[in-house]
């Protein structure tokens, strides 16, 4: 579960101090100044996900240094990277010296200083923080150093399925059970080390259990991101991933998982499942809905839905209303 602390359970006059404690322990030791030093706010979080760890930070402006001192104070030996969800950052990090923004991803080493000025215009900074170990990272270190400290744009291809991945873990994974954090913890390493092997050119490198889990964090990504289609197949999803269709079919076989097909099947009924329980979406018909995420046959959506829940979607959306009044 989410270790949280929030400034505003401290007394003003302690709460910038209080704040570098917890930069410290929770991420690493670095000298910490601020121009708002006097109404300082700050809110942290982290969530062990195996061997990595997760941490979510939201703070007023500051300005942080890294020196060898601090290093040697206290160092994880790991590589650290940021989803900046807000506000600007400037970083100066092993030779690299760049700014960045909201989606934009950052990759540094514990073991080496560096100096860091995030301002977040007009709310707090904010970022979420995968921890990285370096030897659960199945990339040579002097390939990695050629990443630090450099924008890693988040906009297509791996990267942004990493950048979403992140980001669902810091919304999500509270609801998770420990086996299942591992899990995610594993899948985050197997993502970034893609990533990173992608803008490296050393893709080869990976071994094969990483890069076929990779290969299917990103497929899983673009299912989620068509389902709306009703040309998404099996066809369309192996072509999108340079993959033949007996290939896709294989890797999902291997992972002893459901088919593709019926994996595409359950998502959109999960999705139908949320949208019968919204208020937004009472005035919706049943079979308009079911329309929306590509069942045009009102009949067969019925006799699915009542397969996966129990019941039909009618008799589900009468009883989650009934439940929503009296609450």
């Amino acid at each position: 579960m989410w270790t949280s602390a929030s400034a505003t359970a401290v007394p003003v006059a302690d709460r910038f101090e209080w704040f570098s404690d917890v930069v410290a322990s929770a991420l690493i030791p670095t000298a910490i100044v601020s121009e708002r030093h006097a109404d300082f706010h700050a809110e942290a979080s982290t969530l062990a996900l195996g061997a990595t760890r997760l941490s979510t930070f939201s703070h007023s402006p500051l300005h942080s240094r890294r020196t060898p001192a601090l290093i040697r104070r206290g160092d994880p030996e790991q590589y650290q990277l940021a989803l900046i969800t807000g506000g600007r950052w400037w970083m100066s990090h092993s030779g690299a010296d760049e700014e960045f923004g909201v989606g934009d991803m950052i990759l540094w080493d514990t073991s080496r200083p560096q100096e860091t000025v995030a301002h977040p215009g007009r709310g707090s900074s904010r970022s979420v923080i995968v921890h990285l170990p370096k030897d659960v990272l199945p990339l040579r270190p002097g390939r990695v150093d050629r990443l630090l400290g450099r924008r890693i744009a988040a906009d297509r291809g791996t990267a942004a399925v990493l950048a979403r991945f992140v980001a669902s873990l810091a919304e999500h994974a509270a609801a998770c059970t420990p086996r299942e954090l591992g899990e995610l913890g594993a899948a985050a390493t197997d993502l970034a080390a893609a990533c990173f092997a992608h803008r490296l050119d050393a893709y080869g490198e990976l071994p094969v259990e990483t890069r076929t889990r990779a290969l299917r964090e990103r497929i899983d990504a673009f299912i989620e991101r068509h389902l709306g289609e009703p040309g998404l197949t099996p066809g369309t999803i192996a072509a999108a991933h340079g993959l033949s269709v007996r290939a896709l079919h294989a890797l999902f076989r291997a992972a002893g998982d459901e088919t593709v097909a019926a994996s595409v099947r359950r998502r959109r009924l999960t999705r139908c499942h949320a949208d019968l329980t919204r208020p937004g979406m009472a005035s919706r018909p049943v079979h308009e809905i079911a329309a929306r995420w590509c069942f045009p046959n009102a009949a067969a959506f019925s006799r699915a839905f009542r397969e996966a829940y129990g019941v039909t979607p009618t008799e589900f959306r009468r009883a989650a209303g009934s439940r929503s009044r009296a609450e």
